[in-house]
């Protein structure tokens, strides 16, 4: 979790249990799961469709095993009735960062008594507001006997959640030796692990230091389909919220690292979003975000992004062909699927191999398969190819008032080269100067 806590201080107030939905529909039961903070965000500007589960954030233990009173409880009621009716579970983090205090978790895990008690208030809670679930967020539990008394308190409480059908989640670290302090007995009795993969690598939380993250906690034995990447919806250093990024500047929606307010802040933005939750349906079993108040709207949404690449891509806008110079088609040289096979011009003939279809998430797609900036280049003449769909940027193109079409990674156009417009004239990337050789015609 970002490490902020507001003061938790409004009293439990009654709510009607509602009985628990079933999960939203995304493919082979991945999961996007976003936290809401009980301190920003509004419940009702939560784009409950493309999510599977919200965690609402934070309630906080006392040493003795009760709970300090949870922080707006008709935000909590509320939150719990908008996703239910969308098909959503609502959990209830306990924990969070807490400035680095996690005594009352020490303290209420080392003996049986204070753990009963508070397995029993958890569970009355989740009657209460009719909760599908609780995430534990004790950050963090110390190898030895800490982590023992961790896994005591995990395994009664999911014997009382997974009793009465409900979920039970824990946040754990990015990877380190801190991360030994949750033992790999726990993994039999989570339903998944929420992996905070942020707040770490350079630049912030980048595809493959957060990648390394995941495997650490696979190659510690965790299955694929309990392994939940989390991805950040905020910069480091100055934590400025992504909104507040891409209202800074819609480009830097396609970036990662920005200038903002005369300082360098990195984040996610779309490609590397896209990238992740690529890589998070073929190895591992959902997305978590911290936190859903500070996704922005839109096209720039992250949430979107998660979304419609988990579900294929999105919607294609329009599909056809693509002409440029001297009216030649952009074409797959011999029609091949292969990766790697160029991209030229060529006499318009209507096949396959000149059909294009335009994706909602930037990507110009032939053949199955993405208009692909070889090796991920970024210099001028770096040819284009044919490639396996990834979420990289080398696959991000923006279709520009000019007629061009921006390569944002490289911040240059898709070229003709030569300015020819022969058949088989290769295409790059090239400085944008809206030539004629890179003026293009969309579907």
């Amino acid at each position: 979790m970002k490490k902020i806590l507001a003061a938790l201080a409004v009293g439990l107030t009654a709510a009607a249990a509602i009985q628990a939905p079933a999960q939203a529909a995304l493919p082979n039961g991945f999961k996007s799961v976003g936290y809401m903070p009980s301190w920003a965000g509004s419940v009702t500007s939560i784009q409950y469709s493309k999510l599977t589960h919200i965690n609402y954030a934070f309630a906080l233990p006392n040493a003795n095993g009760t709970l300090q009173p949870i922080e707006n409880t008709s935000k909590l009621s509320q939150l719990v009735s908008l996703g239910h009716q969308n098909n959503v579970k609502i959990s209830l983090a306990i924990g969070g960062w807490n400035d680095g205090n996690d005594s009352a978790f020490e303290s209420l895990a080392a003996n049986a008594s204070t753990r009963t008690t508070f397995v029993n208030t958890v569970m009355g809670v989740v009657g209460q507001y009719g909760l599908d679930g609780i995430d534990i967020d004790w950050e963090y539990p110390d190898p030895g006997t800490s982590g023992a008394n961790y896994a005591a308190l995990m395994s009664q409480l999911g014997t009382a959640l997974h009793g009465q059908g409900k979920l039970l989640t824990s946040a754990v670290v990015s990877e380190g030796s801190t991360a030994n302090g949750v033992p790999t007995s726990v993994f039999g009795v989570v339903d998944w692990l929420n992996i905070m993969a942020y707040d770490g690598g350079n630049p912030h939380a980048n595809y493959d230091w957060s990648i390394a993250a995941a495997n650490f906690w696979k190659g510690r034995g965790l299955p694929a389909a309990k392994t939940v990447l989390g991805v950040p919806f905020y910069s480091r250093n100055g934590y400025v919220p992504y909104n507040q990024i891409v209202a800074t500047n819609p480009a830097y929606a396609n970036q990662d690292c920005a200038t903002i307010n005369g300082a360098q802040e990195c984040y996610n933005g779309l490609p590397t979003i896209r990238r992740k939750t690529q890589w998070a349906l073929a190895n591992a079993g959902g997305i978590m975000n911290w936190e859903l108040s500070q996704d922005a709207t839109g096209a720039n949404s992250l949430v979107s992004a998660i979304y419609e690449t988990a579900t294929g891509g999105g919607s294609p806008t329009r599909t056809g062909r693509i002409t440029g110079i001297g009216g030649k088609c952009v074409d797959v040289a011999s029609a091949s699927s292969a990766n790697g096979t160029a991209i030229q011009l060529y006499d318009c003939n209507g096949s396959n191999a000149q059909t294009w279809t335009i994706g909602t998430d930037n990507t110009v797609r032939a053949l199955g398969k993405c208009l692909d900036v070889a090796a991920a280049g970024t210099a001028n003449g770096s040819l284009i190819q044919l490639y396996d769909c990834n979420g990289t940027g080398a696959q991000a193109w923006t279709a520009q008032s000019n007629g061009t079409l921006l390569n944002p990674v490289s911040n240059k156009c898709l070229d003709a080269s030569n300015n020819s417009s022969a058949n088989g004239t290769r295409l790059q990337i090239w400085d944008c100067f809206a030539g004629a050789n890179q003026r293009w015609t969309l579907p």
